[in-house]
């Protein structure tokens, strides 16, 4: 699927997203005022990405303590940078959702959240479970032949199957922290042409809507 399909499919808003189940709270969970993390691209062992905003004191120490504990095990990093991968791959726009650091974000945002552990850690262990099932191999370990198709039974929520049912929220939950982590990011922001607040040069009103109005600056 290419990206730009892929955010037709799941609605994003240039600044925002929707959120394709009413049962994944990602989007819920991220949307918000409070200052997002940017990240910068992590390895697949789950290196964490570096905060680079302003905190105060006691926000920076607990960022720095979330930051030092480890949940999500080496294997389950490794799958979550797969799986990001297949939602958003590199293009001749711009690089991938693990190049971005999505891997590390997910990784910070289930610790943050810790409502998402349980969903995270099952819905692995879930994908993991089928994949052996249905091809004798983990995840990470078959083709992306075959990791596509056990994707296209999660990804569609209305067409599933009931023998995957168990894996669409699932899905859901991992396709809006893909996508909220990447468009989080500075390769996020080029993609999507976003560049943030620009000074620019007002040169006042112009002369015909002062005329039109019966003024002028002289």
């Amino acid at each position: 699927m290419k990206k730009r399909d892929f955010l037709k499919n799941i609605g994003l808003s240039s600044l925002g997203m929707a959120v394709m189940s009413t049962d994944a709270l990602a989007g819920e969970m991220l949307d918000g005022p409070k200052p997002k993390p940017k990240v910068k691209a992590v390895s697949p062992t789950g290196n964490m990405p570096k905060l680079n905003y302003g905190r105060t004191k006691d926000e920076a120490e607990r960022d720095a303590k979330l930051m030092a504990e480890k949940f999500l095990t080496e294997h389950e990093l490794k799958t979550i940078t797969v799986l990001s991968d297949i939602i958003i791959p590199a293009d001749k726009f711009s690089g991938s959702a693990s190049q971005a650091g999505v891997t590390g974000f997910i990784e910070f945002i289930v610790k943050d959240k810790p409502e998402f552990k349980t969903p995270m850690r099952g819905g692995l262990r879930w994908l993991d479970s089928t994949s052996i099932r249905l091809f004798g191999k983990d995840f990470v370990s078959i083709t992306p032949k075959q990791q596509i198709e056990i994707v296209d039974e999660i990804a569609y929520p209305n067409k599933v199957k009931p023998e995957f049912s168990q894996g669409v929220n699932f899905f859901s939950l991992m396709r809006n922290l893909t996508a909220t982590g990447f468009y989080s990011s500075e390769i996020g922001h080029k993609d999507m042409g976003y560049v943030g607040n620009r000074p620019n040069n007002w040169e006042g009103v112009p002369e015909n809507v002062l005329k039109e109005f019966g003024l002028s600056y002289s």
